[in-house]
């Protein structure tokens, strides 16, 4: 089979022919019909100080696919052959303390698809038969990749007092801050303001947000105060940027909520007492999926059509055009590039 694969120590991939895997006890084979690239493929393209401390080659990446059931191993039950099915990412161990009460998305021994092991960036991959997620056979495949990032749009907009009624500011107007910009509208949030410094990532999100801003153009602060007349009631930060996350606590109003997936570069300086403490500001760190109440409500939202993520979808490529396909990412000029394993 063709898989798409870290070799060396080393910025870019390799498209390679690696034998069928076969599944082990507890585990299915899956036959991946479509994989999403997503930012951390790229920090793992890029060979990047993460990546340095994190990858060890070789590797097959990608963690972010769907497929169809091909084989099971023994003991597995479900999923079944023939299954349409997307992946939980996050491999977990169920012994931890973490695990133990129930909080399975930070598990301490969490392995990751395409990180810690290899991933759906392949015309076959083999998981976990518990990571499958099966899904309805009309689903179309691309759509049923994104899931797994969806996940954590969907922890962030939910987690916390939900956005119900709420003001939001969503900084960072990436896959994720647009899949959060969708789930807020559809959960009843409003004013909705989506801020992003890329004017082709911000248009997307003009269905869903009351107000687009592009802070290099207008004083964020300023139009928060000027829409809401305080400012918001939470904050979904997924830009990662220090400044916009200064920004987004200021933007809060006292008894606010921040949630933050974004993750910084490096580490970063804030005021713990004047945007946090003296404020009365609840945050919340926010770390892939609750295990499995988000898929549970993402796929709510998806398979009863308040949620469609297909606009999302900008670019379809074979797997052999993967090179013009992370250049496609790492240009700003693409939400989600899909890759077709066949093709």
């Amino acid at each position: 089979m063709r898989a798409l694969a870290k070799l060396a120590p080393e910025e870019g991939l390799t498209l390679v022919d690696r034998p069928v895997p076969e599944p082990g006890p507890g585990e299915i084979l899956v036959r991946v019909e479509a994989a999403s690239i997503c930012g951390t493929d790229l920090h793992i393209w890029k060979w990047d100080a993460w990546a340095r401390g994190r990858i060890r080659p070789p590797l097959v990446t990608g963690h972010e696919f769907s497929g169809v059931v091909e084989a099971v191993g023994p003991g597995v039950r479900r999923p079944q052959v023939g299954d349409h099915v997307s992946l939980e990412s996050h491999i977990v161990c169920h012994a931890c303390p973490a695990c133990r009460t129930g909080n399975y998305h930070v598990c301490l021994n969490t392995q990751i698809l395409g990180v810690d092991r290899d991933g759906g960036f392949a015309e076959y991959v083999v998981v976990p038969a518990e990571n499958a997620w099966v899904n309805p056979k009309d689903l179309p495949f691309e759509v049923a990749a994104i899931l797994e990032p969806f996940g954590n749009a969907v922890h962030t907009v939910y987690a916390g007092s939900g956005v119900s009624g709420k003001s939001v500011l969503i900084t960072g107007a990436g896959p994720i801050g647009l899949m959060a910009a969708m789930v807020a509208r559809a959960s009843g949030a409003g004013p909705i303001l989506v801020s992003d410094p890329n004017p082709y990532r911000l248009a997307f999100a003009r269905p869903y947000a009351d107000r687009l801003v592009n802070p290099l153009e207008e004083d964020l602060l300023e139009v928060v105060r000027r829409v809401t007349g305080s400012g918001v009631e939470v904050l979904l930060e997924f830009s990662g940027n220090e400044a916009a996350i200064h920004q987004g606590l200021m933007a809060l109003i006292p008894g606010g909520e921040a949630r933050i997936l974004g993750i910084p570069s490096d580490p970063i300086r804030f005021d713990l007492a004047g945007e946090l403490v003296m404020r009365g500001i609840t945050a919340f760190g926010i770390a892939g999926r609750r295990l499995w109440q988000t898929w549970m409500q993402g796929t709510a939202l998806v398979y009863s059509g308040r949620v469609d993520l297909s606009p999302l979808l900008t670019h379809r490529l074979p797997l052999s055009r993967y090179r013009e396909a992370f250049g496609l990412l790492a240009s700003g000029q693409a939400v989600k590039v899909i890759l077709d394993p066949k093709a």
